[in-house]
This record gives C-alpha cells, sequence and structure tokens, in this order.
C-alpha cells in the first residue's frame, strides 16, 4: 500500500470527535514509511482541518464527500459544484417538506434557524442516549455549531441570487424515516446529483463528480499512485466509492452491515483505534 485514505467521523475520530494517541502514532508510522495519508470527509475543510490542528497531523484533504480536494498546503486543487438549478430544486422541496437542511458553500455553511438545527439534533441525542440530560443534550448539540463555520439567514433563496456563491453540498436532516425515504426517491434518479448518507437521520446531496472514490482516484494519479495500492477506510454510506474503488477497502467495526459486506476488511471500532489497528494489520503484510 502506498496511500492511506480514512473517513473522519465514525472512523478516523472517536465519539468526542478527537483523533485518538494510537491513531496518531499510527499515521505517523505509515508516513514515516513514505505512505501517504489523506483526509476524505463530508466534512468542510474548516471543520475536518480542527481535529488534525489538535494533534499535529497534516494531510491533503478530500472534503464535503469529494466536492472540494485540498492539498497538504491548503491549496484547492479540485471542486465541483452541485448546479444551481438542481441545488434550487433540492432546496426548495425539502423547506416545502419541512425538512432541515444546510447548504454548504465555497463561503461556508449556511443556515435558516440554529435553534431548528439544535432542537433537530436534541431529538436525535434523546433517541440514542435516554440516559443523557437535556442540559448534556444540548450542549452537545451546540457543539455542532463550534465545528462549522455557519452563517445565518432568513432564507436559503438568497444564495441563488448571488453569483459568487458556489453551493458545494446540501445537507438534509429529519427524524421521519418517510420524509427521508419519500426525499430520496424523490431525486435518486436524477442524474445531476449523488445521493448518500453519514447517518441514519441525513441524506446528503452532491454532483455525480463529488464523491471520494472520484476525487481520491484522481489524487492519487497525481501522486502517480494506482488505486490497487490504496488502503481505504469508513464506516457509512458516503463511503462507498472510494471503500469499493481501493485495493484494500477496510470497514470499521461499528459500520452498518450494509457496509461491512462490501468490504473484504473489518477493524475495531472508532471508539477503539479501528484506524491504528487496520495500519499495523496492512504493515504487518508488507
Amino acid at each position: 500500500m502506498k496511500l492511506i485514505a480514512t473517513d473522519m467521523d465514525g472512523t478516523l475520530l472517536n465519539e468526542e470527535g478527537k483523533i485518538s494517541s494510537e491513531n496518531v502514532r499510527a499515521i505517523r508510522k505509515a508516513l514515516d514509511l513514505d505512505i501517504k495519508v489523506v483526509m476524505a470527509t463530508g466534512r468542510s475543510y474548516e471543520a475536518a482541518s480542527k481535529p488534525l490542528k489538535e494533534v499535529g497531523l497534516t494531510a491533503p484533504m478530500i472534503c464535503l464527500n469529494g466536492a472540494n480536494t485540498y492539498s497538504e498546503k491548503k491549496e484547492l486543487i479540485r471542486k465541483a459544484p452541485l448546479d444551481r438549478t438542481t441545488a434550487r430544486e433540492v432546496q426548495q422541496h425539502c423547506e416545502q417538506e419541512g425538512i432541515y437542511i444546510e447548504l454548504f458553500t465555497n463561503e461556508g455553511v449556511y443556515s435558516t434557524s440554529r435553534e431548528q438545527f439544535i432542537q433537530v439534533m436534541i431529538d436525535i441525542l434523546k433517541t440514542a442516549n435516554p440516559d443523557m440530560s437535556e442540559e448534556e443534550i444540548r450542549k452537545d448539540a451546540q457543539q455542532r455549531f463550534q465545528s462549522e463555520e455557519v452563517h445565518f439567514i432568513d432564507s436559503h433563496a438568497s444564495l441563488f441570487i448571488r453569483e459568487d456563491i458556489e453551493i458545494n453540498k446540501i445537507l438534509a436532516f429529519s427524524l421521519d424515516d418517510k420524509k427521508l425515504k419519500d426525499l430520496f426517491i424523490k431525486f435518486n434518479l436524477n442524474p445531476g446529483l449523488a445521493i448518500t448518507s453519514s447517518g441514519a437521520v441525513n441524506l446528503e446531496f452532491n454532483h455525480p463528480d463529488a464523491q471520494k472514490g472520484i476525487a481520491l482516484e484522481e489524487l492519487a494519479k497525481n501522486m502517480e499512485i494506482d488505486m490497487k495500492d490504496v488502503m481505504t477506510l469508513g464506516d457509512n454510506f458516503n463511503d462507498v466509492s472510494m471503500l469499493t474503488m481501493a485495493g484494500r477497502g477496510v470497514a470499521m467495526g461499528n459500520a452498518v452491515e450494509e457496509i461491512k459486506a462490501l468490504c473484504k476488511y473489518t477493524t475495531k471500532t472508532n471508539e477503539d483505534n479501528g484506524v491504528a489497528h487496520a495500519i499495523e494489520e496492512m504493515l504487518k503484510e508488507m
């Protein structure tokens, strides 16, 4: 293997959003052996770089599921924004159905309601952690806005009249399974969209070229690395393209079962330093 590409949330990061010392050591070991390491995440560059800075790591980054690729020097080297008309259709439909959305753009993340998002997150956290106090849940929900640079506006419609705005991803949240299913069905056959998910309560809308696998293949090619010499790690549906395109796709122990079924390898969970374990296992075979 000559390159390792890892997802972040649910993969490299633990449930506190941190990179463990074990994972850091394994990554540094790979780097010392001249193995390239790349982040491939649904996060924006700003949100993805924070946990890396905390542990003194730098890396090329595939962000927003592949809509933006950055060099290790923070240069934007590839982009694949959504078609504006297509993005507008998704935005209008979601708002008509009462589905909370965020628009990830070249100028940050836009939302129409801080309180609505916090309430959505509170509902999600309550369902997943019934023993957590209301105060703990609200604190965790508000943490989301410390990770991303979120701008609050009265209407998302105002973004579509600005020629300087590029919409890279639309993230839709809902606890209503039927609403998400209907949303997926409505847009699934749209040739201008790639629809994935990073959790049970969201859908992510990108340009068809904004997929982790496609962006990773192009980045690897620029590094003169064949995909057969790439190891990828992930836990959810927005990781499918890179897990299936790589020579060594590794599912996290906490991955959904469909992801595990796609991969030849499964490692430990993100809480049990699964990335470090996968790297060590790979190095044993070299």
